[in-house]
């Protein structure tokens, strides 16, 4: 099992990115950070695999946490790093390279992208662990992804465990050899309407499920937490309520018409 550190100073985006992570087979989280400080702390009692880094910390930047995390000083090299964050500048992507970080996701992504970045590096992480006296082609493919004439071999796909009849979050493969992020998809009441996507509507099911589920959350809140816009987040959030897959409370406020709030069921 892959253990995972969540580094992010927002709490939502926190808990979507731990339950996207919770979502794929192999990985589980060990441990939330919501700053660089706790981040460095959590590693050294946790000692995860792999962190899941944002650059913009409220105490230091990212880039220096994954510095001390890579360092010379890092027991036993410290742990693999991937950043998830909204900095797209070259410096940033040159300095996360240079530190030693093994992928780089620019926010805001669909849920597939970070899944699939997962997969990738669980089939990286068997490739470096079976090297004994590696060839070129070996070490081409590891490094690169590609040989230079010998057979390559394909890795096999990874499944999900068969959920228990009942289980609730518990992801199934689609059609499409995707991992719905929530369990409430894989059983929706047929195909999704026109316009929509599978990809789409599991980011936006993972941000309804990671918020309270007492509170919930509007449609301008999902947009800002999965980085679609309102419109969007609004037409997938009322299609889980057609389902049966999300329920709606009315707030109303002083002046205006009340807000809808989307609860997961």
């Amino acid at each position: 099992m892959i253990r995972v550190l969540v580094v992010d100073d927002d709490f939502m985006v926190a808990r979507l990115h731990s339950t996207l992570v919770s979502r794929v087979p192999g990985f589980e989280v060990s441990g939330v950070a919501h700053s660089g400080a706790q981040a460095q702390s959590l590693v050294r009692e946790l000692a995860p695999d792999l962190v899941l880094l944002d650059l913009y910390l409220p105490d230091v930047s990212g880039l220096e946490v994954l510095r001390r995390l890579r360092g010379d000083g890092a027991p036993g090299g410290g742990p693999d790093v991937l950043v998830i964050t909204a900095a797209r500048d070259a410096a940033s992507v040159r300095a996360a390279r240079h530190g030693g970080a093994v992928q780089y996701v620019v926010k805001p992504f669909e849920g597939r992208l970070l899944v699939e970045r997962l997969e990738r590096y669980a089939r990286d992480r068997r490739e470096f662990e079976e090297l004994a006296s590696p060839g070129q082609d070996e070490l081409d493919r590891v490094f690169t992804g590609a040989g230079t004439g010998a057979p390559q071999r394909t890795p096999a796909p990874v499944r999900p465990p068969t959920p228990a009849p009942g289980a609730v979050g518990a992801g199934v493969p689609s059609p499409q050899g995707e991992v719905p992020a929530g369990g409430a998809l894989a059983t929706r009441r047929g195909p999704l309407p026109k316009g929509l996507t599978e990809q789409t509507s599991a980011l936006v099911r993972a941000t309804l499920d990671a918020s309270c589920a007492q509170a919930g959350l509007s449609a301008s809140e999902c947009a800002r937490h999965s980085g679609l816009s309102r419109v969007s987040a609004r037409r997938y959030l009322e299609h889980f309520v057609a389902t049966g897959t999300a329920r709606v409370t009315l707030r109303y406020g002083t002046t205006g018409r009340p807000e809808r709030r989307y609860h997961p069921v």
